[in-house]
């Protein structure tokens, strides 16, 4: 283990954009072994009135200098999304804009007209999808939306990028040994980026496969828990090899079938040894931490697995155009059917609302630096309806 003396902290302070990236010291996130952060002196963990927080078991261990640089820099606003979206839609030497429905010409106009109330319906090109964004942020909602690079995809271009299917069938994990954490003090707010336990988001790309990177994400968790290392995991691999246990590559698939291929081949490659990410089907190949996986379905449930056993995998409504555009914010949409597959890396509170911590593949230009809010109220979006986690032997 690397020794937590000299280790560099991130600033501390209250964030404007709605995301608790490190808390302040009254809203301070806990970790592994009731530490706070990396930080000493005392809390408050969640049921309690103060004390020492509750420990995470024989595997406690200070944050890792490393950690600092792992936790996302979550970006206040969405200017560095308008830059990305004027970099992409650049067509000429001078930094013209193309001009479809009147929209303005020059960089410098480019935000004002994408929000504009002028621009007719519809919402595949930029500037007609800012006036969903600016209608919906007039509204006052829980959270913010904003222009990202999704703005001018099509409706069938963004289903492509929610793969997580539901064949119904019944799967091989064991049930979340709800008795063995009876009476568990969970701590009010944990955000594992902060000990160095999640990798930096990727980007599926135009292909269904979220899958494979919300079972990517829980098994380098487990990893990381388990060993110390933080490991970046292939996607291909499961992409390109996993068919026979149901999943359908880019066409979409289940966490629990990937889980069943990994046991079954003995193990997963990493990304540095398999080759990187190309979203599309390459040939397959069989190569050698045999996991097992359990179900987890209630949200006390499900913070109980994050705290204990790291990042878990969960499916949710993506299938909204306020998650596509979201900014930041807790989310809260009422109506949800399960479409899509995330990473839950955490939870807390943040204003008086329950929030999970989710890690999305769809690049640091969507949501937060890749990040959302979602809030736990009457479980939004089915977050808690169909969450695993591998345990590792």
């Amino acid at each position: 283990m690397v020794s937590q003396e000299g280790a560099p902290h991130p600033a501390r302070g209250a964030r404007a954009d709605g995301i608790p990236s490190l808390l302040p010291r009254d809203q301070e996130v806990w970790g592994p072994a009731g530490e706070r952060g990396g930080a000493p002196g005392a809390g408050k963990p969640h049921g309690g009135s103060g004390g020492t927080a509750p420990a995470l078991g024989p595997r406690g261990f200070p944050p890792l200098p490393q950690a600092a640089g792992a936790a996302v820099r979550l970006r206040a606003g969405a200017g560095a999304q308008a830059e990305h979206l004027r970099a992409q839609h650049e067509v000429q030497a001078d930094g013209g804009m193309p001009t479809p429905q009147g929209c303005s010409s020059s960089p410098a106009g480019f935000t004002a007209a994408a929000v504009g109330d002028s621009i007719g319906a519809g919402w595949c090109h930029p500037c007609r999808g800012g006036r969903f964004v600016h209608s919906r942020n007039r509204a006052a909602l829980s959270y913010t939306l904003a222009l990202n690079h999704l703005a001018d995809r099509t409706p069938q271009e963004l289903a492509a990028l929610r793969g997580r299917r539901r064949s119904g069938a019944p799967n091989n994990g064991q049930p979340f040994p709800t008795k063995l954490y009876t009476g568990l003090i969970l701590p009010e707010s944990l955000d594992w980026r902060m000990y160095g336990a999640v990798t930096p988001v990727k980007d599926q790309a135009v292909c269904g496969s979220c899958w494979s990177f919300a079972t990517t994400g829980a098994m380098e968790g487990a990893l990381f828990l388990k060993t110390g290392v933080l490991t970046p995991l292939s996607q291909q691999v499961l992409i390109d090899c996993s068919w026979g246990f149901g999943n359908y590559a880019c066409d979409g698939g289940e966490e629990w079938r990937a889980y069943e291929w990994i046991k079954k081949h003995g193990g997963i490659a990493s990304t540095e040894s398999y080759g990187t990410y190309k979203g599309q089907v390459r040939v397959a190949v069989s190569l050698p931490g045999s996991p097992s996986s359990q179900d987890v379905c209630n949200i006390t449930a499900v913070k109980a697995a994050i705290y204990k056993h790291g990042p878990v995998a969960v499916s949710i409504d993506a299938s909204h155009k306020t998650f596509s555009f979201y900014s930041n914010g807790i989310y809260y949409e009422p109506k949800c059917e399960l479409d899509h597959a995330v990473l839950a890396v955490g939870y807390g509170v943040l204003q008086g609302e329950t929030y999970w911590l989710i890690k999305n593949s769809w690049s640091t230009y969507w949501g937060n630096d890749g990040y959302i809010l979602m809030a736990m109220k009457d479980n939004n979006c089915g977050v808690a309806t169909e969450a695993t986690y591998p345990i590792l032997a």
